[in-house]
């Protein structure tokens, strides 16, 4: 029988399965979390045959190295890497044919954060509560990513794509936000607001999974104290007490008392996931609908 399995050689500092999250549990205190960058992990699912839903690896920074156990079809994409079977140079964002034993080396980040790997059948870990992501705040789902671990691959359902090579935006030199004021604007200062909208920030080196943390001018608050805590959405731009604004991503919590300034188009956060610490970010402001 084959064994459709993925070995684990180098883990890299975090890769971790990601599909489309566990949405509607933020009741419970649970996350969405799923793919960062959601446009980049449909490209390699599309690429490999699989549907939209499929769990793939997100890599951060430096990449991962597998060896599968079976024939399988994979694809690369998110940030520009070198990919390599058995030494040789291979395919980036185009389906690969990766043969049983070969060992597959995804690259160091050459711009941007995050590369996905998508997998012909995709990874068939256990679902926890809908889905296969990895929580990094909840704990849910698998653990992240060691040497040595070994990923179950389902069955290939579709064929892969017939292109050379798709085409795929690059990660951004400078990131622009579009927000949405509120809803609590009042609890900063006029000119903390015009701050926020016209002066420039950049991205910390701090940011993860969690949320985008900024570096740039303190945000001054009209008003003293602490909110009682309230929901938290996906894009919330949350102020917490040294007036840096902080961006959540998939993995957020879904309650806190630092005032939300405002809140990200969800347009733009897949951008986010790709902007690399020192990335200058500016934050657009744009009229509610």
């Amino acid at each position: 029988m084959t064994d459709r399995a993925l070995a684990v050689v180098r883990a890299g500092a975090l890769t971790t399965v990601q599909d489309l999250g566990r949405p509607g549990h933020a009741h419970l205190g649970v996350p969405r979390s799923g793919a960062l960058d959601r446009p980049a992990a449909d490209l390699v699912n599309r690429l490999t045959g699989n549907p939209s839903g499929a769990a793939v690896l997100e890599t951060t920074l430096d990449g991962c190295a597998l060896r599968p156990r079976s024939d399988v079809t994979v694809a690369v994409a998110g940030a520009p890497c070198r990919v390599r079977v058995d030494g040789r140079p291979a395919a980036w964002c185009a389906p690969l044919r990766v043969p049983a034993g070969a060992l597959l080396d995804i690259g160091p980040a050459l711009t941007g954060v995050r590369t996905y790997v998508g997998v012909g059948g995709g990874v068939a870990v256990e679902r926890v509560l809908g889905s296969r992501s990895t929580d990094l705040l909840s704990g849910l789902g698998p653990p992240p990513l060691t040497d040595g671990t070994v990923l179950p691959l389902g069955r290939p359902t579709g064929v892969h794509a017939r292109v050379d090579v798709a085409p795929q935006p690059a990660p951004p030199a400078e990131l622009v936000l579009r927000v949405t004021l509120g809803p609590r604007e009042d609890w900063f200062t006029p000119q903390a607001l015009g701050t926020f909208v016209s002066r420039p920030y950049r991205v910390s080196s701090a940011s993860n999974r969690i949320g985008l943390r900024t570096e740039g001018p303190a945000l001054e608050r009209a008003r003293a104290g602490e909110l009682p805590s309230e929901g938290m959405v996906l894009g919330a731009v949350q102020v917490p007490p040294d007036g840096r604004p902080v961006v959540f991503l998939a993995d957020h919590p879904t309650t806190g008392g630092y005032p939300v300034i405002a809140v990200v188009r969800a347009a733009d956060l897949p951008a986010a996931a790709q902007a690399a610490p020192g990335t200058p970010v500016r934050f657009l402001a744009v009229r509610r609908r």
